[in-house]
């Protein structure tokens, strides 16, 4: 038997209490009168409802009869009876009487049938009674509809109101802090230009302070002077006058005429001598003068425009971040950022307080530029190391912009910026034989009986009419300034003039001999863009060829040349020579006099085996590619190896070289992979590095061969580190050949293999 009886005794007032009084704080199920649900009080005061009592009761006791409180851990003993012996919680229970007579006060009832409980369909947003409901929400079908009585409806309809309500309480709160912060920083940033405003007048003032003492001090220097000087002749005055006086003193007593006539022709001098010093070795003259020139003018208008003070009307939530193109590794990319005012109209002007942050998808941070181009839009530039995602957040005045953080994709591939030419018809190469040398390196030949040559002629004036088409274009070299691109258009005998800047044709050259044959193979600008060298391997002649008519100026030779592969101009208009056949490199003056050469065959620092391109780099070093890329001197010693890059690996095949004016080495590399044939005259052909070679030894063969391998541009830097590869995986390269840097750091490639030219950025 429980020893004490607990009364309870309380007046309540509907308004201090809410539905969450009637919560069992075990289940958090609201309290009901008649079911499992109904209250029951504890000795120690709190309320639990009957199902939780007999699953805790189950739980804990064992032989003790005890149990502990769920709410304060209090021992309380079982009654005889169990729980239904425990009291009712009385207070619990008015509570839900005053709630469910407070909700039948403001549930209204059905206008028609006052006595039935009102209804609500979720399903179809209507009220409804049992009287007044349709068959769709009492026969077949009425369990797609969710019916809820109204009152439960009401309720949630107000705990959605409530909720809703609160947060836009919430929101109000924070846009209200934020306001308020505003404005308190708005003080501050007014008390911190007041303080600047005063500090730079202050500088000013203490400009014209200065000038102000300069000139002041300047007059005392001139009056002291001019005063010393007065004062000495005044000395010199006083000191004549007393001399005077001495020597006139007793000439009253003096009776020799000799001595007082002597004493007149003195005097008569000192008469002369006396008028010098009464004219003023110095002047009075002093005046100060500030209009004689635009100074005070000048000062007038550098005082109106002397500071400024910026504001904005710049509105972070509505500016926007868009990426000015897709992003690429190891290339320059930006983001553009376009401020609008609160209204939605655009800025035209700059000065925002734009911060922002870039970070990769590790957390590592990358460095962006911002540029203000004073014109509402700002460019926050950067180079992503590695593809991947990145997250860029940029606030103004502190807030985010509207699209803040934006997430960006960096791609691995990079794609042309223009491509001039394309692959050509199987019948306008069949003219044009792949020839390659016993040493293997890769030469063009072209047809050898007169007929052939005669055809030749012809489809070369057919070509010239579809001058657009390339066919083997080897070698590619720019014009100073970067504006003109020259094309070594092979396989059509001729120079096709382009722009660098979008790939389009002007006009294309016809050098005759230099390029007869298809065998021109080596391409350099010289004399300012004036001028071309072409090699041609067949006639072992480097040509100099005039870059407005296309005519021959002279041509070299050397009785050493073999097999003359490429050429590159010194800084001093120096041809270089690369013969592949000679194994040597070749230097001659402007006039084709030799003045050096070097190398040898071999596999050693400074030898060479089947040579490809060269090139010539700052302080007219010389770059030369065989198998590797080795750096000489402008004299021909041996400098350094640079080092192996993508697709380097082997022994692949380098088809050339060059360097841009921040001294980066650019290099088209080519896999050694299998031998494909087209087609041909049959018999073993095996591969050659940069071309086939049939097991009779035969040089020529009439079909070309691909090579499976993957081509790029290697990058590297300076020092001659490799960096990273060029390549494109949506128009990718086939046997690229020559290359040279443009301007704004774009590279454009002779690609043979597709029979084009392209124009990439690499960094």
């Amino acid at each position: 038997m429980m020893s004490s009886t607990l009364v309870e005794t309380v007046s309540i007032n509907y308004d201090d209490f809410n539905e969450s009084f009637l919560t069992c704080g075990t289940c958090l199920c609201t309290y009901d009168q008649a079911g499992d649900r109904t209250p029951k009080l504890l000795p120690c005061s709190h309320t639990v409802c009957r199902n939780c009592l007999e699953r805790i009761i189950a739980a804990q006791t064992l032989d003790t009869g005890s149990f502990r409180c769920p709410i304060c851990r209090e021992t309380v003993q079982v009654p005889q009876g169990g729980v239904p012996s425990f009291p009712p919680s009385f207070i619990v229970n008015q509570l839900l009487d005053l709630m469910a007579q407070q909700r039948r006060d403001v549930v209204p009832k059905c206008a028609a049938h006052p006595q039935q409980e009102l209804f609500f369909c979720e399903t179809c947003d209507v009220v409804f009674c049992a009287q007044c409901v349709d068959n769709s929400h009492t026969g077949r079908g009425a369990s797609e509809h969710t019916v809820i009585p109204f009152a439960i409806a009401i309720k949630r309809m107000s705990e959605i109101l409530l909720y809703k309500a609160h947060l836009c309480i919430k929101n109000l709160n924070s846009a209200y802090d934020a306001v308020s912060s505003e404005l308190r920083q708005l003080e501050l940033s007014s008390d911190k230009t007041l303080d600047c405003i005063n500090k730079s007048f202050q500088d000013v003032l203490a400009v014209i302070e200065r000038r102000k003492q300069e000139c002041l001090q300047w007059v005392r220097k001139v009056r002291e002077d001019k005063r010393t000087i007065l004062r000495e002749q005044l000395d010199l005055i006083q000191a004549e006058k007393e001399k005077v006086q001495r020597e006139c003193d007793g000439l009253q007593y003096q009776v020799e005429v000799r001595n007082i006539t002597k004493k007149i022709s003195d005097l008569n001098d000192k008469l002369d001598t006396t008028s010098t010093l009464s004219e003023p070795r110095e002047n009075s003259f002093l005046r100060y003068e500030y209009k004689h020139n635009e100074a005070l003018r000048e000062i007038a208008k550098a005082v109106a425009q002397f500071g400024t003070v910026r504001v904005s009307t710049t509105f972070p939530a509505l500016t926007t971040a868009v990426e000015n193109r897709r992003a690429t590794a190891h290339l320059r990319s930006s983001v553009r950022i376009s401020a609008v005012d609160y209204h939605g109209n655009p800025r035209n002007s700059g000065g925002d307080p734009v911060v922002a942050e870039m970070r990769t998808e590790r957390g590592d941070a990358l460095d962006v530029k911002i540029t203000d181009n004073a014109d509402g839009t700002y460019d926050l530039k950067y180079v992503p190391k590695c593809p991947g995602k990145l997250k860029l957040t940029v606030h103004i005045f502190g807030r985010p912009i509207k699209n803040s953080p934006v997430c960006l994709e960096v791609g691995q591939h990079i794609d042309p910026v223009w491509k001039f030419g394309g692959p050509t018809r199987a019948s306008s190469t069949s003219s044009i034989r792949a020839s390659f040398s016993g040493s293997g390196s890769t030469v063009l030949e072209g047809p050898s009986s007169s007929s052939d040559q005669g055809s030749s002629q012809e489809l070369n004036q057919q070509q010239g009419a579809q001058s657009a088409r390339l066919r083997m274009p080897t070698r590619v070299a720019a014009a100073p300034g970067g504006d003109i691109l020259y094309v070594l258009d092979t396989g059509n005998s001729r120079v096709c003039v382009i722009s660098a800047r979008d790939g389009t044709l002007q006009r294309c050259l016809m050098p005759g001999k230099a390029v007869e044959g298809g065998s021109a193979t080596g391409l350099a600008t010289m004399a300012a863009g004036t001028q071309l060298a072409i090699v041609n391997w067949r006639s072992k002649k480097v040509f100099v060829v005039d870059t407005a008519e296309g005519e021959i100026i002279r041509e070299m030779t050397s009785p050493e040349f073999v097999e003359p592969i490429d050429v590159a101009v010194t800084s001093k208009g120096e041809i270089v020579v690369a013969d592949s056949g000679a194994k040597r490199v070749f230097k001659f003056d402007t006039q084709g006099h030799m003045i050096t050469s070097f190398g040898s065959h071999g596999d050693r620092d400074g030898q060479f085996k089947v040579m490809t391109a060269l090139c010539v780099g700052r302080n007219d070093d010389i770059l030369v590619a065989d198998h590797r890329i080795q750096v000489f001197s402008k004299d021909g010693k041996f400098l350094r190896r640079i080092q192996e890059g993508s697709g380097s690996e082997g022994g692949a095949v380098y088809g050339g070289i060059a360097i841009d004016q921040s001294g980066w080495i650019l290099a088209t590399v080519t896999e050694r992979g299998k031998s494909v044939e087209d087609g041909g005259a049959g018999g073993d052909r095996r591969s050659t590095g940069s071309g086939i070679e049939d097991r009779r030894g035969s040089p020529r063969v009439k079909s070309r061969s691909s090579f499976i391998g993957k081509s790029v541009v290697n990058v590297y830097n300076a020092t001659g580190k490799f960096l990273y590869s060029v390549n494109s995986q949506a128009d990718m390269l086939r046997r690229p050949q020559g290359l040279t840097a443009l301007a704004d750091f774009r590279v454009a490639v002779a690609d043979l293999g597709n029979n084009c030219v392209k124009a990439y950025y690499y960094k």
